[in-house]
């Protein structure tokens, strides 16, 4: 009895310590200054998508942003279809990711390896038009200065071949127009999906609490912290 009250009283040390790095990482901002930002004059927008573990960038279809992703595209993966007017992007753990499309299919392993140390991968898919004035979505309206570096960082995640191609993984998607990539970095509980978001959103110039491992603390630093 005496070993399972130590055990208990672990764990909720435990719990409540990861409680107050949560509420923390989200109440101290990084960069803990704010920095100076010039008028925006010519805006683009950057679309923040959030679920209740997840965050994903989206980027419009404009010709300047897809002749920066023409890397990706092969023989099996194209982005010229006149449709498109989205570009959906998103860091994660390798096998989390490739093997939970919906929750009805999480297995064991994969969330060990995403709770542990996993490779990680990029989800990239192009969708047309659709209602952006939704809950989950935040409507970001940078520079293009800030846009650009935001792009850049989103380039430099995906791994490349000697040629500079991306290195798509052959067989893994969701529906017929999403496609898996190789990235670069290593996906574990502490750096994570959201922290990758938050890192993205942070190049271009943005404020995010100091660590966001869930999509909620994520969305109330940048609203916290930022004016849109």
């Amino acid at each position: 009895m005496r070993y399972l009250l130590i055990i208990l009283k672990s764990f909720a040390a435990v719990l409540v310590a990861a409680a107050i790095i949560f509420i923390v990482g989200a109440l101290v901002p990084r960069p803990f200054w704010p920095v100076e930002q010039n008028p925006v004059t010519q805006p683009r927008q950057v679309l923040l998508l959030s679920n209740p573990i997840h965050t994903d960038l989206a980027f419009p279809a404009d010709p300047d942003v897809l002749q920066r992703l023409s890397f990706l595209t092969n023989d099996n993966f194209q982005l010229t279809d006149p449709r498109i007017k989205w570009i959906i992007v998103g860091w994660g753990g390798r096998s989390f990711y490739l093997e939970t499309p919906t929750w009805a299919q999480l297995k064991f392993m994969p969330l060990m390896r995403g709770i542990s140390i996993d490779n990680s991968v990029m989800h990239v898919e192009p969708t047309g038009a659709f209602d952006i004035n939704q809950p989950h979505i935040e409507q970001l309206s940078v520079s293009g200065k800030a846009f650009d570096a935001m792009l850049q960082n989103v380039v430099t995640s995906f791994q490349t071949d000697n040629t500079g191609n991306a290195l798509m993984i052959a067989g893994a998607q969701y529906g017929l127009n999403d496609r898996f990539f190789e990235a670069n970095g290593r996906f574990s509980a502490i750096v994570g999906c959201n922290t990758w978001t938050s890192a993205i959103l942070r190049s271009g110039g943005l404020r995010t609490g100091f660590w966001n491992p869930m999509p909620q603390s994520l969305v109330w630093s940048l609203k916290r912290y930022n004016t849109f």
